[in-house]
């Protein structure tokens, strides 16, 4: 079974205007709300892979409650710990070929709340295959609390997929017990390491063989439309995507996070799952849902996909 966290979920809200305008009144015809969150993308991506997942993280509130009945409604199994403060909206104001978010914080979570759900995160790591962390932490919780979670999963030798950035990522790669993989960008690449990072490949291959590293059997670096670069113990690949019709990128990062899941527990050779990873991100890309993938066009682009040594 596939575990998925998202420790601060949302409601994703989404406002399609011809035109925003400032200062009045703006009226919305086909509005669109859906359980939203890193891991929640990443898990219903799985759910179409038909993939064995659980969702997990912290849940509040009236607008808690709705998220889990959105994934009753699709069908997905999930485990909330159960926090007080009420559960975010994030609304997402599509304009003019643009979109202007308004991201809610989100509730505090107390440390009564953080020592419960450590508790039943464990009981779910005990029955776990392995597990994957998106986004970022609530407000209340310490930055190293996904390095925490690490540690209880590396007591039952579960691996964990990370994908997160700034100071708690860089504190879960300082802890003893590391991710199984991490799947930053150049940009959060060069704020770990202090220094610029581009996308030339000599450049990636000294940047992944930094200290910081070390113990972190999987890289997966995303390059947007040009694709991706990983390292996975001492081998450097380079893969190589062709040129799609972009409809929503939204999430993109999130579906390849789930191929990157599937693929690892499946066993998959090195090849099958970088490819696997960036055809889910490429997909959901070519379609306007987030966290959605049409999978009748998948072996198409896998085989479109080049992954070379480097």
């Amino acid at each position: 079974m596939i575990v998925t966290i998202t420790m601060n979920p949302s409601i994703d809200i989404s406002y399609p205007l011809e035109t925003f305008k400032l200062d009045t009144v703006n009226r919305v015809i086909d509005v669109k709300k859906t359980a939203g969150g890193k891991g929640l993308n990443v898990t219903r991506v799985l759910k179409q892979l038909e993939d064995e997942v659980t969702a997990s993280g912290l849940l509040g509130g009236f607008l808690g409650e709705s998220i889990k009945k959105d994934l009753d409604e699709a069908g997905i199994t999930h485990s909330f710990s159960p926090i007080n403060g009420e559960t975010r909206n994030c609304i997402a104001i599509l304009h003019e070929g643009k979109q202007t978010e308004i991201l809610e914080s989100g509730p505090v979570i107390s440390d009564a709340e953080a020592e419960v759900f450590l508790n039943h995160f464990t009981d779910l790591v005990k029955d776990a295959s392995i597990l994957s962390f998106s986004g970022s932490l609530p407000t209340g919780l310490p930055k190293d609390f996904y390095a925490q979670m690490i540690t209880i999963c590396h007591m039952y030798h579960k691996p964990v997929i990370l994908d997160c950035s700034g100071e708690s990522l860089k504190l879960a790669l300082q802890g003893e017990a590391k991710p199984l993989l991490i799947k930053p960008n150049t940009e959060e690449l060069a704020d770990l390491l202090g220094r610029d990072v581009s996308d030339n490949i000599e450049v990636l291959k000294e940047a992944l063989q930094d200290s910081l590293f070390d113990g972190v059997e999987w890289i997966v670096v995303s390059m947007g439309a040009k694709g991706a670069f990983a390292k996975h113990n001492d081998k450097f690949y380079r893969v190589e995507i062709p040129k799609i019709e972009v409809v929503n990128p939204v999430g993109s990062g999130d579906s390849t996070v789930a191929g990157l899941t599937s693929a690892i527990n499946n066993g998959d050779s090195d090849n099958d799952v970088l490819k696997k990873a960036n055809v889910l991100g490429m997909l959901n890309a070519q379609e306007a849902v987030t966290g959605h993938i049409n999978l009748d066009n998948y072996q198409k682009l896998f085989n479109q996909l080049n992954v070379s040594l480097v």
